[in-house]
């Protein structure tokens, strides 16, 4: 349980408790003594209920000190009594306001602990701040204070040194994988126009396990240029300016309209939900990349007759909203958080059908992070799935 709390409340609970033990083993003390002490006075005076001269030698040669007061025995019986209930009472009241002394003693420290625990935590809590806001696209902007008390001085360093061997190590991957997919993409090329060309020719007894290989070699390599283009467009996500002031009806109209082909060719509908005309700062061709993605996912993993629908909205927190959902057969549960990860496949069969390589969803989480925004699968059944993208009113 502790696992879930603040550290400034363990620390407040901790010595909070402490302070109580403290209290209880000084007050069980204190108490202990001061009960002594009370009872002893009691039993010395109510022992004195006798007659002075009674069982004392007054004539007695012995200096006694004592001082002995003469009551009747009825005034002495008043006395005593009245002596015994006093005594009690005091014994009730010290027990009474010692615990009370105690539980103040307990909240006042516990207050006290958690006013000063929170300011002696404020550059750690400053620090968590900074870390929540680092991405890889922002590792050399988010660097932490280096100044302040020498604990998190030196932690601070620490973890700056983390961010610039981080951002290289970022950088030398995106770098590795534009290099390598720009290899790629001429023998590539050169390839699938071999195949195109050879299938243009008219060519005379080819059997059928030949045409079958042509086949699988065009759709491979098709498969490969795809690849290596989505490789390309995410290593160069960072270069393209965001800036630009764009009409997103008219992007998804534009979108809608690219892919009505294949919607056509695969049976689906294609909607919009029009709304009041929106503008955003970004960037026009990564918007239009991150909506083409997902529109076209949604229409290839659709059922015949079945139906995908795109809006855009400003909700009540002045950010932009579009989703787009559609009737497919949904996500399962246990992939919902892996869907996003590059590479991810839900079906692998059905994804190698089409061509895809499982970096669609990634790219478009990226473009969204990128414009300081998130997706996620607002709901998913047996009905349909639910794209829910958000973007900052910051960028608006």
């Amino acid at each position: 349980m502790m696992k879930k709390i603040s550290l400034q409340w363990r620390l407040t609970i901790i010595i909070s408790v402490l302070i109580a033990a403290i209290c209880v083993l000084l007050n069980v003390l204190l108490y202990n003594t001061g009960i002594f002490y009370i009872d002893s006075l009691g039993n010395s005076v109510l022992s004195q209920n006798q007659d002075p001269g009674q069982g004392q030698d007054t004539n007695s040669d012995q200096e006694d000190s004592t001082l002995y007061i003469e009551f009747s025995q009825e005034d002495w019986r008043a006395f005593a009594e009245r002596f015994s209930i006093q005594v009690d009472d005091s014994k009730k009241d010290y027990s009474i306001y010692s615990w009370i002394l105690t539980v103040l003693i307990t909240l006042a420290g516990g207050g006290i602990t958690y006013l000063v625990s929170g300011y002696a935590l404020r550059p750690l809590r400053k620090f968590s701040d900074q870390a929540a806001q680092i991405q890889a696209e922002n590792l050399t902007d988010c660097r932490l204070d280096e100044e302040g008390v020498p604990e998190f001085r030196r932690l601070g360093e620490s973890f700056n040194r983390m961010l610039d061997n981080l951002s290289e190590s970022f950088s030398a991957l995106r770098e590795f994988n534009g290099s390598a997919a720009h290899e790629f993409r001429t023998p590539l090329a050169i390839m699938q126009a071999q195949i195109e060309l050879y299938e243009q020719e008219e060519h005379e007894n080819v059997d059928q396990e030949t045409a079958e290989m042509i086949a699988m070699m065009k759709e491979q390599t098709s498969r490969l240029s795809h690849l290596v283009k989505s490789l390309l467009d995410m290593s160069e996500l960072q270069t393209i300016p965001r800036t630009d002031p764009v009409e997103l009806q008219s992007l998804i109209e534009e979108v809608l309209a690219d892919l009505s082909s294949l919607a056509e060719k695969n049976g689906v509908q294609l909607m919009q939900m029009k709304r009041d005309d929106l503008i955003y700062t970004g960037s026009d061709i990564l918007l239009y990349r991150m909506l083409f993605n997902l529109t076209e996912n949604a229409i290839r993993y659709n059922h015949p007759g079945g139906c995908v629908t795109l809006s855009a909205e400003e909700n009540a927190d002045h950010n932009i909203r579009i989703t787009v959902a559609d009737t497919g057969q949904g996500i399962p549960k246990e992939a919902q958080e892996r869907i996003f990860q590059p590479f991810y496949r839900v079906d692998k069969s059905r994804s190698r059908a089409f061509g895809g390589v499982g970096l669609g969803l990634a790219l478009v989480q990226k473009i969204a992070e990128l414009h300081g925004g998130a997706i996620r699968i607002a709901e998913s059944s047996e009905m349909g799935s639910t794209f829910e993208i958000c973007l900052p009113e910051k960028e608006l």
